[in-house]
């Protein structure tokens, strides 16, 4: 699962309003698998080998923002570095292609000397941008047009994968008709929100799951006022909140959409004209009931000044009985589950302030782009990482526990990252049809992974699985997200990301 990382944006509404998940165990001991059949490679990506390979190797240099996660990752995969790892080995083994790295950096620092080196022109052979730095170096002449490299060398597994977002993607990388840079595609469908709530508060005020807003407020009021933890103190809130108001996790998104208010995303109005979410109506409907909430001492006053990490010391502590949040927020609220065991929280649906079923917001998720250096000789091989990258992470030649999870993420080494936007979705589903039949064999690499997740939580008490089964459970986050689809609740943003199903 990816977690995708607040915007800007979200500051200003804070004014308006004044996981690296790592399993526990051992490591595999780096290993890399067996040899590389270049053929093979070449006859499942539907090229010939020659096509795949270069003789003699070639180089390609990338730029790469590293800080604790990756050097947590080192740390956990003995034997492995940013440079000499797993799947660098592999693009040399199988394509010939040997990953170099211009430069590395952390933070802040890394977005700085980004800054430089786009004005300068001083470019590693492929550089990872946004949409606007992408435009700036297509405009400066910096950058190659890849149309004819992507039509030519894109195995069709990986048109398959890259086109599960529509045409939204590709549409923002192509400038004066020409593809500029290679999308790194997200997951529009992974930012569908869900109301986390904790049950066993609900069980201890008798309360009922709630149907509409109305209820959503009636719960808040009742965790913040009716002494939810029953230690005799008002010290609880109904409502997390964290200070980027769009946050996946704890933030108002889901909470908007109950009043049809999308200040996040762009939307068709009543005509059908494309408007900005955050200037409708709605949005000052919805913000003046969470003024009241505020005012009420149903959110945190000092909610401004805490960001997600302060927010979930609070979770932890007991402080709040529900958020809105991705599907991941299982890991998030997992924290108030082991300090206190008899604190159980649950997903549902979120809901409108009518009976009528909520659009859910879904903004556009894919934000960045490879682009490749104006005269490196070999663009096409920015292709061909792609493809590999895929194949050997959910093609036919998978090798899930070497490339991806062992169980650490090692799939983060490579310097190029695509994956397949509807594969959680996808794992769910395998899961609920071996659920259902009793037939694990529909499990491919990803949902059998997490189900020996959810199992080891189930049979042995295992808490790494606590928020596995809240997530992909048979009344998880998944399982509702799948409801939204089908009922077709999905709001996609029609600024980029059009389904094409």
């Amino acid at each position: 699962m990816r977690m995708p990382f607040a915007s800007k944006a979200s500051l200003i509404w804070t004014a308006i309003l004044s996981i690296l998940l790592l399993t526990a165990c051992e490591p595999n001991g780096g290993t890399t698998g067996g040899e590389v059949s270049v053929e093979r490679v070449g006859q499942r990506l539907s090229l010939p080998a020659e096509s795949v390979k270069y003789d003699p190797p070639i180089d390609i240099s990338f730029v790469r923002e590293i800080g604790e996660e990756m050097n947590g990752l080192i740390r956990a995969v003995p034997g492995e570095t940013l440079e000499h790892n797993r799947w660098t080995r592999l693009y040399e083994e199988a394509l010939g292609i040997r990953i170099r790295y211009k430069w590395t950096a952390n933070g802040d620092l890394y977005h700085q000397k980004l800054g430089v080196a786009l004005a300068s022109g001083n470019l590693p052979d492929v550089v990872r941008v946004d949409a606007q730095q992408l435009r700036q170096l297509s405009n400066a002449g910096l950058i190659q047009d890849l149309s004819e490299f992507y039509e030519k060398y894109a195995a069709p597994f990986t048109k398959e994968i890259l086109s599960q977002e529509g045409s939204g993607p590709f549409e923002s990388a192509t400038i004066g008709g020409k593809l500029m840079g290679i999308p790194d595609t997200g997951a529009s469908i992974e930012n569908a929100q869900f109301l986390w709530i904790r049950t066993d508060w609900l069980e201890r005020l008798s309360l009922e799951p709630p149907r509409t807003i109305s209820d959503v407020l009636a719960i808040s009021k009742a965790f913040t006022e009716d002494d939810p933890d029953g230690n005799g103190i008002r010290d609880t809130y109904g409502l997390a909140v964290a200070q980027h108001l769009w946050d996946p996790v704890m933030g108002l998104g889901g909470f908007m959409a109950a009043y049809g208010a999308y200040p996040n995303m762009w939307i068709e109005d009543e005509s059908g004209r494309l408007v900005y979410g955050a200037v409708r109506p709605e949005v000052k409907t919805a913000l003046k009931v969470l003024q009241d909430m505020y005012q009420s001492g149903q959110i945190d006053s000092e909610f401004v000044f805490k960001n997600g990490d302060k927010v979930d010391d609070d979770i932890a502590a007991g402080k709040f009985g529900m958020l809105y949040g991705q599907q991941w927020a299982s890991f998030v609220v997992q924290s108030s589950h082991e300090r206190d065991p008899s604190a159980d929280w649950k997903a549902f649906p979120i809901v409108s302030s009518t009976n009528e079923p909520v659009r859910v917001p879904l903004p556009f998720a894919t934000t960045q782009f490879y682009a490749v250096r104006k005269g490196y000789e070999h663009p096409e091989a920015l292709v061909k990482l792609f493809n590999l990258h895929l194949e050997k992470n959910w093609g036919q030649t998978a090798e899930y526990e070497t490339y991806y999870s062992t169980p650490f993420p090692v799939w983060k080494f490579s310097p190029v990252t695509p994956f397949p936007a509807l594969k959680n979705l996808e794992a769910y589903r395998q899961l609920d049809e071996a659920r259902r039949t009793g037939d694990t064999s529909v499990l491919k690499d990803e949902a059998r992974a997490i189900m020996k997740n959810i199992e080891g939580y189930l049979t042995r008490n295992d808490i790494h699985g606590w928020g596995w089964q809240r997530t992909y459970g048979e009344d998880g986050a998944f399982a509702i997200l799948d409801r939204y689809e089908k009922n077709g609740q999905l709001l996609y943003e029609p600024f980029g990301a059009r389904r094409q199903r």
